[in-house]
């Protein structure tokens, strides 16, 4: 199983997952050229692509799923919530064909190939934002963005993940002392905005299960935080590997 970051961040959010050939997207927030390049760049055929799943219906992250899965005749799974926000947006020009959106309702399961994803809510000023829950063989991840605050439920998935990809969004001083308006300071620390390093690193200790392999974290700000920022706030943390993902180019293709 392999997995692979093509965006993180507010300029486009999308991560690949595979296994024996076939694979899902989560989002795709990013432009359909840029993916289409650095899919191939690492020889991964779109045909690989047999499904879209869909966190939540803030354009960084559904930018490009009307596009992409009419292209591949594709299933999008989303809530009923995010299909329906999706399904009436102006900002979304081109939206998936309705024969292939697959609504669910969170705490469902859903079989897709070899994966089974369990899906759970996660705070965020979206119309809905779902987590997923990833087992494929004896490998489960956990994914979850754009983290208003941390839900008992989440941190039952967290503390199963032998991986995690969760969300480490801004630095509390840089954001203070920045230049972002105040509407804007308040929207981002609420309890439906994003997570802080530093409540990212506090659950990760509470959290992290002792046979955890690896923890990357998502959505950093650009102008709120930096990969160095972020490394030092989880210092501590020695159940396993601690790693920034790259905002705007892939992380490179990772094997679990």
């Amino acid at each position: 199983m392999r997995f692979i970051s093509i965006g993180s961040g507010s300029s486009g959010n999308c991560y690949y997952f595979e296994h024996a050939g076939e694979g899902f997207l989560v989002d795709i927030g990013v432009g359909i050229r840029a993916f289409k390049k650095h899919m191939a760049g690492y020889g991964l055929a779109l045909p690989r692509i047999k499904a879209i799943f869909v966190t939540h219906d803030h354009n960084d992250h559904v930018r490009a799923v009307g596009p992409m899965a009419n292209e591949l005749k594709v299933p999008v799974y989303a809530s009923v919530r995010v299909h329906d926000a999706i399904r009436q947006s102006p900002y979304i020009r081109r939206k998936p064909q309705a024969l292939l959106c697959q609504p669910f309702q969170p705490g469902e399961t859903i079989v897709c190939g070899s994966f089974t994803l369990e899906t759970f809510c996660v705070p965020h000023d979206s119309t809905e934002n779902i987590g997923y829950f990833i087992s494929c063989e004896e490998k489960k991840i956990c994914l979850m963005t754009d983290i208003g605050a941390y839900t008992e439920e989440m941190k039952s998935y967290i503390k199963k993940a032998d991986y995690l990809i969760v969300e480490a969004n801004y630095d509390p001083e840089m954001l203070q002392h920045g230049p972002y308006p105040a509407y804007l300071k308040v929207r981002i620390t609420s309890g439906t905005g994003h997570s802080s390093n530093r409540e990212t690193a506090e659950m990760l200790r509470e959290c992290l299960s002792p046979s955890a392999k690896h923890v990357w974290l998502c959505h950093l700000s650009a102008e709120n935080n930096t990969p160095q920022k972020v490394v030092e706030a989880m210092s501590g943390i020695s159940i396993c590997p601690v790693d920034p993902l790259p905002r705007t180019v892939p992380s490179g293709l990772i094997e679990l």
